[in-house]
Protein backbone atom coordinates (compact mmCIF):
# COMPACT_ATOMS: atom_id res chain seq x y z
CA UNK A 1 0.00 0.00 0.00
CA UNK A 2 2.89 2.67 0.62
CA UNK A 3 4.46 1.94 -2.77
CA UNK A 4 1.02 2.31 -4.23
CA UNK A 5 0.92 5.91 -2.18
CA UNK A 6 4.67 7.02 -3.01
CA UNK A 7 4.23 5.66 -6.55
CA UNK A 8 4.11 8.74 -9.24
CA UNK A 9 0.97 9.16 -11.51
CA UNK A 10 0.73 10.73 -15.16
CA UNK A 11 -2.31 13.04 -15.86
CA UNK A 12 -4.52 11.68 -17.90
CA UNK A 13 -4.48 11.76 -21.78
CA UNK A 14 -0.40 12.68 -21.43
CA UNK A 15 2.35 10.51 -22.19
CA UNK A 16 6.55 11.14 -22.69
CA UNK A 17 5.87 12.59 -25.77
CA UNK A 18 8.77 11.29 -28.75
CA UNK A 19 9.86 8.43 -26.56
CA UNK A 20 6.79 6.68 -26.57
CA UNK A 21 6.15 7.49 -30.12
CA UNK A 22 9.37 5.98 -30.92
CA UNK A 23 8.98 2.85 -28.90
CA UNK A 24 5.92 1.94 -30.80
CA UNK A 25 7.38 0.95 -33.96
CA UNK A 26 4.90 -1.44 -34.58
CA UNK A 27 1.57 1.35 -34.07
CA UNK A 28 3.71 3.72 -36.27
CA UNK A 29 3.61 1.10 -38.82
CA UNK A 30 0.04 0.55 -38.50
CA UNK A 31 -0.55 4.14 -38.78
CA UNK A 32 1.68 4.45 -41.93
CA UNK A 33 -0.29 1.57 -43.70
CA UNK A 34 -3.58 3.26 -42.91
CA UNK A 35 -2.37 6.86 -44.63
CA UNK A 36 -1.54 5.04 -47.45
CA UNK A 37 -4.76 2.86 -47.81
CA UNK A 38 -7.29 5.54 -47.00
CA UNK A 39 -5.22 8.70 -49.20
CA UNK A 40 -5.81 5.99 -52.40
CA UNK A 41 -9.00 4.32 -51.40
CA UNK A 42 -11.06 4.20 -55.10
CA UNK A 43 -8.00 5.67 -57.15
CA UNK A 44 -6.87 4.46 -60.31
CA UNK A 45 -3.56 5.25 -60.80
CA UNK A 46 -2.70 5.08 -56.73
CA UNK A 47 1.22 5.61 -56.13
CA UNK A 48 2.15 6.58 -59.77
CA UNK A 49 0.57 10.17 -58.71
CA UNK A 50 4.07 10.36 -57.02
CA UNK A 51 5.39 10.68 -60.19
CA UNK A 52 2.52 12.40 -61.79
CA UNK A 53 2.59 15.62 -59.97
CA UNK A 54 5.87 16.54 -59.76
CA UNK A 55 6.27 15.85 -63.43
CA UNK A 56 3.33 18.38 -64.10
CA UNK A 57 4.98 20.96 -61.54
CA UNK A 58 8.20 20.40 -63.68
CA UNK A 59 6.74 21.07 -66.95
CA UNK A 60 4.99 24.46 -65.68
CA UNK A 61 8.38 25.84 -63.98
CA UNK A 62 10.64 24.81 -66.90
CA UNK A 63 8.47 26.77 -69.66
CA UNK A 64 7.51 29.50 -67.54
CA UNK A 65 10.65 30.41 -66.23
CA UNK A 66 13.54 28.07 -68.01
CA UNK A 67 11.84 28.87 -71.54
CA UNK A 68 9.80 31.94 -71.33
CA UNK A 69 11.80 33.68 -68.89
CA UNK A 70 15.19 32.85 -70.13
CA UNK A 71 16.50 31.31 -66.69
CA UNK A 72 18.15 28.00 -68.64
CA UNK A 73 20.33 30.29 -70.59
CA UNK A 74 21.96 31.60 -67.15
CA UNK A 75 21.91 28.03 -65.49
CA UNK A 76 23.52 25.01 -67.30
CA UNK A 77 21.48 21.96 -67.15
CA UNK A 78 18.44 24.16 -65.76
CA UNK A 79 16.30 20.93 -65.81
CA UNK A 80 18.36 19.04 -63.35
CA UNK A 81 18.58 22.25 -60.86
CA UNK A 82 14.87 22.78 -60.80
CA UNK A 83 13.80 19.17 -60.37
CA UNK A 84 16.03 18.32 -57.94
CA UNK A 85 14.51 21.81 -56.13
CA UNK A 86 11.09 20.58 -56.65
CA UNK A 87 11.48 17.62 -54.94
CA UNK A 88 12.77 18.98 -51.93
CA UNK A 89 9.97 21.34 -51.75
CA UNK A 90 7.43 18.47 -52.26
CA UNK A 91 8.88 16.24 -49.54
CA UNK A 92 8.79 19.40 -47.01
CA UNK A 93 5.05 20.26 -48.06
CA UNK A 94 3.92 16.31 -47.75
CA UNK A 95 5.63 16.60 -44.42
CA UNK A 96 4.40 19.92 -43.10
CA UNK A 97 1.11 20.06 -44.19
CA UNK A 98 -0.33 16.43 -43.32
CA UNK A 99 2.22 16.98 -40.07
CA UNK A 100 -0.29 20.55 -39.49
CA UNK A 101 -3.43 18.44 -40.13
CA UNK A 102 -2.90 14.92 -38.30
CA UNK A 103 -3.86 15.22 -35.24
CA UNK A 104 -7.54 16.69 -36.64
CA UNK A 105 -7.64 14.09 -39.39
CA UNK A 106 -6.93 11.21 -36.36
CA UNK A 107 -9.32 13.16 -33.95
CA UNK A 108 -11.82 9.83 -33.71
CA UNK A 109 -9.11 8.30 -32.77
CA UNK A 110 -7.78 10.67 -30.49
CA UNK A 111 -11.34 10.29 -28.54
CA UNK A 112 -12.13 6.82 -28.13
CA UNK A 113 -8.73 5.58 -27.03
CA UNK A 114 -5.42 6.84 -25.73
CA UNK A 115 -2.28 5.82 -28.17
CA UNK A 116 1.05 8.16 -27.89
CA UNK A 117 -0.55 10.99 -30.37
CA UNK A 118 3.00 11.75 -31.54
CA UNK A 119 2.74 8.89 -33.63
CA UNK A 120 0.17 10.68 -35.90
CA UNK A 121 3.57 13.24 -36.57
CA UNK A 122 5.94 10.63 -37.33
CA UNK A 123 3.73 8.62 -39.57
CA UNK A 124 3.52 11.93 -41.23
CA UNK A 125 7.22 11.76 -42.29
CA UNK A 126 6.96 8.24 -43.15
CA UNK A 127 4.30 8.68 -45.42
CA UNK A 128 6.27 11.42 -46.92
CA UNK A 129 9.45 9.16 -47.70
CA UNK A 130 7.21 6.84 -49.29
CA UNK A 131 6.10 9.85 -52.06
CA UNK A 132 9.32 10.63 -51.91
CA UNK A 133 11.44 7.68 -52.99
CA UNK A 134 9.94 7.69 -56.58
CA UNK A 135 10.51 11.55 -57.08
CA UNK A 136 14.60 11.06 -56.44
CA UNK A 137 14.85 7.57 -58.58
CA UNK A 138 13.65 9.36 -61.11
CA UNK A 139 16.01 12.43 -60.85
CA UNK A 140 18.76 9.99 -60.39
CA UNK A 141 17.89 8.84 -63.51
CA UNK A 142 17.96 11.94 -65.10
CA UNK A 143 21.07 12.84 -63.65
CA UNK A 144 22.80 9.66 -65.03
CA UNK A 145 21.95 10.80 -68.34
CA UNK A 146 23.49 13.64 -68.65
CA UNK A 147 26.56 12.67 -67.07
CA UNK A 148 26.28 12.80 -63.48
CA UNK A 149 29.08 11.37 -61.29
CA UNK A 150 29.04 12.51 -57.64
CA UNK A 151 31.81 11.78 -54.90
CA UNK A 152 31.30 10.45 -51.66
CA UNK A 153 31.02 14.17 -49.93
CA UNK A 154 28.22 14.47 -52.52
CA UNK A 155 25.95 11.56 -52.08
CA UNK A 156 26.78 12.33 -48.85
CA UNK A 157 24.81 15.76 -49.02
CA UNK A 158 21.84 14.05 -50.39
CA UNK A 159 21.18 11.73 -46.79
CA UNK A 160 22.19 14.92 -44.83
CA UNK A 161 19.35 17.32 -46.76
CA UNK A 162 16.98 14.22 -46.43
CA UNK A 163 17.40 13.78 -42.97
CA UNK A 164 17.17 17.98 -42.46
CA UNK A 165 13.96 17.79 -44.36
CA UNK A 166 12.72 15.02 -42.22
CA UNK A 167 13.71 17.34 -38.76
CA UNK A 168 12.33 20.50 -39.97
CA UNK A 169 9.22 18.95 -41.75
CA UNK A 170 8.22 17.28 -38.19
CA UNK A 171 9.05 20.60 -36.01
CA UNK A 172 7.14 22.37 -38.17
CA UNK A 173 4.07 20.38 -38.41
CA UNK A 174 4.24 19.23 -34.69
CA UNK A 175 3.94 22.82 -34.12
CA UNK A 176 1.09 23.75 -36.39
CA UNK A 177 -0.44 20.67 -35.97
CA UNK A 178 -0.93 21.46 -32.32
CA UNK A 179 -2.26 25.01 -32.99
CA UNK A 180 -4.80 23.63 -35.48
CA UNK A 181 -6.62 21.76 -32.45
CA UNK A 182 -7.46 24.44 -30.99
CA UNK A 183 -7.52 27.27 -34.43
CA UNK A 184 -8.86 25.18 -37.33
CA UNK A 185 -7.32 29.04 -39.41
CA UNK A 186 -3.60 27.11 -39.14
CA UNK A 187 -4.41 25.16 -42.35
CA UNK A 188 -4.85 28.44 -44.07
CA UNK A 189 -1.68 29.69 -42.61
CA UNK A 190 -0.21 26.40 -43.40
CA UNK A 191 -0.97 26.57 -47.52
CA UNK A 192 0.02 30.28 -47.42
CA UNK A 193 4.05 29.31 -46.09
CA UNK A 194 4.06 26.36 -48.40
CA UNK A 195 3.46 28.91 -51.14
CA UNK A 196 6.08 31.35 -49.83
CA UNK A 197 8.43 28.29 -49.35
CA UNK A 198 8.32 27.62 -52.89
CA UNK A 199 9.38 31.08 -53.84
CA UNK A 200 11.49 31.79 -51.37
CA UNK A 201 13.60 29.21 -51.92
CA UNK A 202 16.50 28.75 -54.24
CA UNK A 203 13.88 26.08 -56.48
CA UNK A 204 13.65 27.75 -59.28
CA UNK A 205 16.39 30.91 -59.54
CA UNK A 206 20.30 31.20 -58.16
CA UNK A 207 19.80 31.98 -54.68
CA UNK A 208 22.73 34.27 -55.76
CA UNK A 209 19.98 36.22 -57.68
CA UNK A 210 18.95 37.24 -53.54
CA UNK A 211 22.20 38.86 -53.34
CA UNK A 212 22.45 41.06 -56.12
CA UNK A 213 18.34 42.37 -56.62
CA UNK A 214 17.67 42.62 -52.54
CA UNK A 215 20.09 45.11 -50.84
CA UNK A 216 19.11 44.50 -47.43
CA UNK A 217 22.18 44.15 -44.82
CA UNK A 218 22.85 40.35 -44.24
CA UNK A 219 20.19 39.22 -47.12
CA UNK A 220 22.59 36.26 -47.76
CA UNK A 221 23.19 35.13 -44.09
CA UNK A 222 19.09 35.82 -43.27
CA UNK A 223 18.08 34.06 -46.67
CA UNK A 224 20.71 30.65 -46.02
CA UNK A 225 19.47 30.36 -42.40
CA UNK A 226 15.98 29.25 -43.79
CA UNK A 227 16.81 25.17 -43.18
CA UNK A 228 14.78 25.01 -46.37
CA UNK A 229 16.91 26.81 -48.58
CA UNK A 230 19.86 24.70 -47.10
CA UNK A 231 18.42 21.34 -48.06
CA UNK A 232 17.71 22.97 -51.45
CA UNK A 233 21.37 23.20 -51.97
CA UNK A 234 22.39 20.33 -50.49
CA UNK A 235 20.21 18.39 -53.33
CA UNK A 236 21.68 21.18 -55.49
CA UNK A 237 25.48 20.49 -54.65
CA UNK A 238 24.64 16.62 -54.82
CA UNK A 239 22.65 16.06 -58.08
CA UNK A 240 23.46 19.52 -59.92
CA UNK A 241 26.88 20.28 -59.63
CA UNK A 242 28.22 16.98 -60.77
CA UNK A 243 26.15 17.21 -64.02
CA UNK A 244 28.28 20.51 -65.00
CA UNK A 245 31.66 19.99 -66.85
CA UNK A 246 35.13 20.75 -64.98
CA UNK A 247 34.83 24.56 -67.06
CA UNK A 248 31.26 25.26 -66.63
CA UNK A 249 32.22 24.86 -62.99
CA UNK A 250 35.17 26.97 -63.03
CA UNK A 251 33.12 29.62 -65.03
CA UNK A 252 30.65 30.00 -62.08
CA UNK A 253 33.80 29.82 -59.70
CA UNK A 254 34.91 32.94 -61.34
CA UNK A 255 31.60 34.62 -61.54
CA UNK A 256 31.18 34.62 -58.29
CA UNK A 257 28.13 32.42 -57.92
CA UNK A 258 29.21 29.73 -55.82
CA UNK A 259 31.63 31.75 -53.06
CA UNK A 260 29.15 30.23 -49.55
CA UNK A 261 29.60 26.73 -51.36
CA UNK A 262 32.69 25.93 -49.51
CA UNK A 263 30.80 26.95 -46.40
CA UNK A 264 27.62 25.05 -47.24
CA UNK A 265 28.66 21.80 -45.21
CA UNK A 266 30.22 23.56 -42.41
CA UNK A 267 28.71 25.81 -41.97
CA UNK A 268 25.09 26.29 -42.85
CA UNK A 269 24.21 22.58 -42.58
CA UNK A 270 24.82 22.38 -38.49
CA UNK A 271 22.85 26.28 -38.53
CA UNK A 272 19.81 24.70 -40.36
CA UNK A 273 20.28 21.41 -37.95
CA UNK A 274 19.36 23.92 -35.25
CA UNK A 275 17.31 26.11 -36.06
CA UNK A 276 15.30 22.58 -36.80
CA UNK A 277 16.23 21.08 -33.64
CA UNK A 278 15.23 24.48 -31.96
CA UNK A 279 11.43 23.98 -33.46
CA UNK A 280 11.33 20.58 -32.71
CA UNK A 281 11.92 21.56 -29.00
CA UNK A 282 9.41 23.90 -29.03
CA UNK A 283 7.29 21.64 -31.00
CA UNK A 284 7.79 19.07 -28.17
CA UNK A 285 6.92 21.79 -25.70
CA UNK A 286 3.38 23.11 -27.03
CA UNK A 287 2.14 19.43 -27.42
CA UNK A 288 3.06 18.05 -24.01
CA UNK A 289 1.23 21.41 -22.57
CA UNK A 290 -1.83 21.24 -24.54
CA UNK A 291 -1.87 17.08 -25.41
CA UNK A 292 -4.18 16.66 -22.46
CA UNK A 293 -6.55 18.51 -24.09
CA UNK A 294 -6.88 17.21 -27.73
CA UNK A 295 -9.57 14.95 -26.93
CA UNK A 296 -12.07 17.31 -25.60
CA UNK A 297 -10.51 20.11 -28.15
CA UNK A 298 -11.37 17.59 -30.99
Amino acid sequence: MSDLANREFSAPGRGRGLKDALNNRYLLKLLVDKEIQVRYRGSVLGIVWSYIKPAVQFLVFYLALGIFLGLEKGLHNYSVYLFSGIIVINFFSECFSNGARAFVVNGALIKKIYLPRQLFSLSTIWVGIIHFLPQILVLIVACLFVGWTPDLKQIAAIIVGILLIMLFGLAAGMIFGVANVFFRDSENLVDMFLMMATWLSPVMYSWTMVAREVKFPYIEQIYMSNPLSVAVELFHYAFWQPTLSPEQQLGLLNEGNWHMFPHLLTVWVPIAFAVSLVLLLIGNFFFRKFEGNFAQEL
